[in-house]
């Protein structure tokens, strides 16, 4: 289990240019490492599959191993599994035992039709990638994709570990865990990467979507839920893990998520429960945004 102390943090934030460039070389060096060894064997496995829980970095994480690969003079092409959403009229098997429809369920995706294409990107035939429309939960006319012998094909999405969709797709992929694994320590006193994550997503949320933080909250309890029964059976089918923490992250965070905490503590009556993230940012000396590049993870949730 790694940590990093409040300390520590405190220590690297005096030097606000310097801290953020250790901390994007580190992710740099995890995304390269990982990205080399699946270049030597593009041939062999020319599709990837990243997985990882909601707020994970799956995103640019797959963009910046695309942009290593395209270095190398080798196409690759990016898709989100979230294009193969089904229109909401079709998520009757996504239903739980009370009829409500389970949003972090793998039955929510047009199964059939997603293994179907990743036997096609294999075979270098060409498939027709659907777009998802959130706003109106409808499926609306796809894009054509067709891979080349030498290109490889990055899909991105919470279930791409889970069999049921990918099937027995061993011999032509590789498989990628991203999420949050180090620790923030304070004294005796831990705060979990879920919190971390959670922190991405409450800014996200606050900022582009117009969610109130206790909307977030009572949202990620079910992100939780579908996390523990969807997603961390099936990280063991990882060939890789990849630990997107940023060591400067929180304290960007700092001054925006800090007065929205304390102002939803006295209203939302289950803040205990997230009460340690005000905890740790009070703790946290802070590093302004504008420092952070453009291209880091955590635009991903800043902007």
């Amino acid at each position: 289990m790694k940590c990093v102390t409040v300390g520590e943090l405190n220590s690297e934030a005096k030097d606000p240019n310097g801290f953020i460039r250790e901390g994007e070389d580190a992710y740099s060096e995890s995304i390269a490492q990982v990205a080399e060894k699946i270049y030597a064997e593009r041939t062999e496995r020319p599709v990837v599959l990243i997985s990882g829980p909601s707020g994970s970095g799956k995103t640019t994480s797959a963009k910046r191993i695309a942009r290593l690969f395209e270095k190398h003079g080798c196409k690759a092409h990016t898709v989100s599994m979230d294009n193969y959403f089904l229109p909401m009229h079709m998520n009757e098997a996504a239903r739980d035992k009370d009829g409500k429809i389970d949003f972090e369920s793998p039955q929510r995706l047009d199964i059939p039709l997603f293994k179907e294409h990743l036997e096609k990107l294999f075979r270098c035939e060409q498939i027709d990638i659907p777009t998802f429309d959130f706003a109106r939960q409808e499926r609306c006319e796809g894009m054509p994709l067709k891979r080349k012998k030498g290109d490889i094909v990055i899909l991105e999405g919470i279930h791409a570990l889970n069999p049921l969709l990918t099937g027995e797709c061993e011999d032509f992929t590789r498989c990628i865990y991203v999420s949050v694994r180090t620790r923030i320590q304070m004294g005796g006193e831990l705060l979990h990467p879920s919190k971390i994550r959670l922190m991405r997503r409450l800014m996200r949320d606050k900022l582009y979507r117009g969610r109130e933080l206790s909307e977030t909250f009572e949202f990620f309890k079910s992100v939780e839920r579908g996390e523990d029964l969807y997603i961390m059976p099936y990280k063991h089918r990882a060939d890789f893990d990849i630990d997107t923490f940023i060591s400067y992250e929180a304290p960007v965070y700092r001054d925006i998520l800090l007065p929205e905490l304390k102002k939803t503590s006295k209203t939302y009556e289950g803040y205990s429960d997230y009460a340690d993230i005000e905890k740790f940012l009070e703790a946290l000396e802070p590093v302004d945004s504008r420092y952070v590049p453009e291209d880091a993870l955590i635009r991903e949730f800043i902007g």
